[in-house]
């Protein structure tokens, strides 16, 4: 019995102790939290050493742009659809697909029976030449004797008048026979041909130098139609971009203007040209205007029909950027770590513009200077 009620005293006692623990407890004031936001690591923390903290910097930002997708073309100033000068038989092909020639090389040769018909036309032109010549000598002395005879009363004047306008039409003929020589001659030069001898092949020879971009020819081909192209050629030194430009944007793109390009191609790399031509109308599906960009191709990496991108900054501003990786989005909101102190670090809300390369510019909610986690805040997040 005794036992018992030692026992009970003990629990009596117990409950009176945790009951003045508990009110004391009750009664203690709360503990002040840190502002909304705040993360602090302690130094000896490893989770410290994941992050990676810079310094905000600012940079220009373009505020006006235009930005269009496009192709490469070829240069329409620098090409040339080579035909036959004349019908006649393929000789020889003396180019391949591909190849690239020169100014003046020949391309292919030709035998036709317009090159002997202009060596005739030639012949029958200094026959013709000599004739007139001999014809004005005789004109000239008869007009001479029949003056004297008539000076001396020995013929009547009607003999001198008719004599006059025979030296007129000798003369005349002769201006005939020197122009017919010199338009035969003329011929044979336009044929690439030597006068007098016949039996010669015509040789096509190319307007400019450049890359043989078709073909549709084959040596022994017999071909009439002389409007036909059986070679083009385009010279791919320089080659134009064509984009499609929005109607809206077409007052920040003028002729001359410099432009960047960028090619699907080539990635990582920005090459550089000028507005070459504009379009003077509206694409009416599209709403767009063709805009051609000229550029360089000295080294021949850029071909035709590649795909592209323009971009034309018009104007720009200063603004502070931060890499991508620095910013979390979530809930409407985008955010960022601004550092306080080594291993104090405040969740900051900023308003962010459009990317621009490898950085975002930062509208509002930072400055030049503020230190930022920029590797690793989806640690702290």
């Amino acid at each position: 019995m005794k036992q018992l009620f030692a026992v009970l005293c003990c629990g009596l006692t117990l409950f009176l102790s945790c009951g003045k623990q508990n009110e004391t407890t009750a009664a203690a004031p709360p503990v002040a939290p840190g502002p909304t936001g705040l993360v602090v690591i302690p130094a000896d923390s490893p989770k410290l050493k994941q992050l990676r903290v810079e310094t905000v910097r600012s940079v220009q930002i373009p505020t006006d742009e235009v930005v269009s997708p496009g192709k490469v073309e070829v240069n329409p100033n620098r090409v040339s659809s080579v035909g036959l000068p004349v019908p006649g038989r393929i000789v020889t092909v003396q180019v391949r697909l591909g190849d690239a020639v020169e100014q003046g090389q020949v391309l292919l040769t030709v035998e036709s029976p317009d090159a002997d018909a202009a060596e005739s036309a030639y012949l029958q032109a200094i026959a013709a030449l000599t004739q007139a010549k001999a014809g004005l000598v005789k004109a000239q002395s008869d007009f001479d004797r029949v003056t004297d005879l008539f000076q001396h009363n020995a013929v009547a004047k009607n003999e001198v008048i008719n004599a006059d306008n025979a030296l007129a039409q000798a003369k005349a003929a002769l201006e005939q026979s020197e122009a017919a020589r010199e338009q035969s001659i003329r011929r044979l030069a336009i044929l690439g041909l030597k006068p007098g001898a016949f039996g010669q092949k015509i040789e096509v020879r190319a307007p400019l130098g450049g890359k043989v971009l078709e073909m549709s020819v084959a040596a022994g081909e017999y071909r009439n139609d002389t409007s036909a192209p059986l070679i083009k050629l385009a010279d791919l030194s320089t080659v134009w971009v064509a984009a499609d430009v929005p109607e809206s944007s077409i007052r920040l793109i003028q002729i001359n203007e410099p432009v960047d390009i960028t090619l699907s191609a080539y990635p990582g790399e920005t090459f550089h040209g000028r507005v070459a031509r504009i379009a003077d109308t509206v694409d009416p599906q599209t709403r767009t205007i063709k805009v051609r960009v000229e550029m360089q191709n000295t080294r021949g990496r850029f071909r035709p029909e590649m795909f592209a991108n323009i971009r034309h900054v018009e104007s720009t501003m200063v603004k502070p950027v931060l890499p991508p990786g620095a910013v979390i989005q979530g809930d409407g909101r985008s955010v960022v770590f601004l550092e306080q102190s080594a291993g104090s670090f405040l969740q900051t809300e900023v308003t962010l513009g459009k990317r621009f390369g490898e950085v975002v510019p930062v509208l509002s909610g930072l400055k030049a200077g503020d230190r930022v986690v920029v590797d690793g805040a989806m640690l702290l997040k």
